[in-house]
């Protein structure tokens, strides 16, 4: 290292953090990379915390589960936390399923009035014809004791 020339108006002793002209700054270098890190640490966290409701809501049904995949889209796009509330509310309150047992009920209906044709999902049981039960061996022994 070179023999560095003191300006007459600068104190005997600098500071760590001063660097000589020329030389890299410590202090800048983990500064930046500080920074950097700190950065991508809270975009991580932003992220997370987006992305609660849609994992609230992965166990539900389908549609349930893309309303609040948009409605938190929407709120990451737009900066609107009402979406992201809606969303969070909509992944705690269950939507019950109200189309199948309609559904059901218009299909059996439908059969009924003898419009439609049994469905082939669900094959008809034979019927089988009411007759007494058989008596056993054991009951008919007993039976011809005294």
């Amino acid at each position: 290292m070179t023999d560095v020339v003191m300006h007459a108006a600068a104190p005997g002793h600098l500071p760590g953090f001063i660097t000589a002209p020329g030389e890299t700054d410590p202090l800048m270098v983990g500064s930046v990379i500080f920074l950097i890190l700190l950065v991508m640490g809270l975009g991580s966290l932003y992220f997370w915390l987006h992305s609660i409701p849609e994992r609230m809501a992965h166990g539900t049904g389908r549609i349930q589960f893309q309303l609040v995949g948009v409605l938190a889209l929407l709120a990451l796009f737009t900066h609107n936390n009402l979406f992201w509330v809606l969303a969070l509310f909509l992944s705690l309150v269950p939507i019950p399923d109200f189309w199948t047992p309609v559904a059901s009920m218009a299909e059996s209906l439908a059969r009924m009035a003898g419009r439609r044709a049994p469905s082939p999902e669900a094959p008809e049981q034979p019927v089988l014809p009411l007759e007494p039960p058989a008596a056993s061996d054991e009951r008919a022994g007993d039976e011809a004791r005294p």
